[in-house]
């Protein structure tokens, strides 16, 4: 009997699915295995957990797994995938394959085939892939560099926001609410916990960002309205870069989306969509979200 071990190792948590040819037989989630998140010791207690979890679940153990395919957001750095290398080489027996988080989720909506899928939770990332197979990502360099319409740029973008407003004489309900969240008393602690090393974790603070906006603040509304605009131009880019590989100007292909923005940040993909089809018409957006462990699981099965 063949067991593949599919995971989607996302910012904040993991998802583990074990798997025979045919049936899913057991499902985890912990905190977060990726060390660009968490330092070495916790991401290695959170995967003890989970493969324990999993076992206890199934009867299986991790030395009867045939393949295993995780994907991770920064799989091309060598903190994150020497990590991940390491601990399941000591871990769990059969072949390793390592890809990055956007490519499972485009599996999971598209197993093998054309499609652009757009990735936003904590960090964000586009993706798409041609009727060749061939793969065209854009965005997806990090909080420092990129992540728009992510959970960290929503909420970083938000403080920047009620700074502006300050030095602007706007009052915006995002004030009091992140001053509430963050338990501070006034402006210079906000000032002193958004510029602390190491930094808060800014995506925390989506949440608020969309309930004020959707009880009609201005200042939050427009901004998941610039970072639904901004994950859309990248949207667009990977979308051109794949009808020039078909060298057809009018194939539009579909786009599929997963992440905790795409799923309960309605603005931000609201925005993202009608910005993308100011360019594709035809544009078909696929309701929901895709599981992206599910791509990962199909890729484990494959072998590729």
């Amino acid at each position: 009997m063949s067991y593949y071990l599919a995971i989607d190792s996302g910012g904040t948590k993991a998802d583990f699915l074990l798997a025979d040819k045919t049936r899913e037989l057991g499902r985890v989630r912990t905190g977060t295995i990726k060390r660009m998140r968490t330092d070495a010791g916790t991401a290695a207690a959170n995967l003890d957990e989970a493969l324990s979890a999993l076992t206890a679940q199934t009867g299986i153990s991790m030395q009867s797994i045939t393949r295993t395919c995780i994907g991770t957001a920064g799989e091309t750095v060598p903190l994150v995938t020497d990590f991940l290398r390491e601990a399941f080489a000591s871990r769990v027996s059969g072949q390793l394959v390592l890809l990055g988080d956007v490519e499972i989720a485009l599996d999971a909506a598209f197993p093998g085939k054309p499609g652009v899928l757009v990735l936003a939770g904590t960090g964000s990332n586009v993706a798409g892939r041609d009727a060749k197979g061939t793969l065209t990502s854009a965005g997806g360099w990090g909080p420092a560099l990129a992540d728009q319409g992510s959970g960290h740029k929503i909420g970083h973008e938000a403080l920047r926001a009620v700074f502006t407003s300050i030095d602007q004489g706007i009052t915006t309900s995002l004030q009091p609410a992140i001053l509430e969240a963050w338990q501070l008393t006034g402006v210079a602690q906000i000032v002193e916990m958004a510029n602390r090393i190491p930094a808060p974790d800014f995506s925390r603070l989506t949440e608020i960002v969309l309930r004020c906006a959707l009880e009609g603040d201005e200042v939050a509304a427009r901004v998941l309205q610039r970072e639904g605009e901004d994950l859309a131009a990248l949207v667009c880019i990977v979308m051109h870069r794949l009808q020039r590989a078909a060298g057809d100007p009018l194939w539009v292909p579909n786009i599929a989306f997963a992440g905790s923005i795409m799923e309960r940040v309605l603005p931000v993909r609201k925005a993202l969509i009608e910005t993308v089809r100011r360019q594709f018409p035809g544009v078909h957006a696929l309701d929901g979200v895709v599981d992206p462990v599910l791509g990962a699981l199909w890729r484990a099965r494959n072998g590729n």
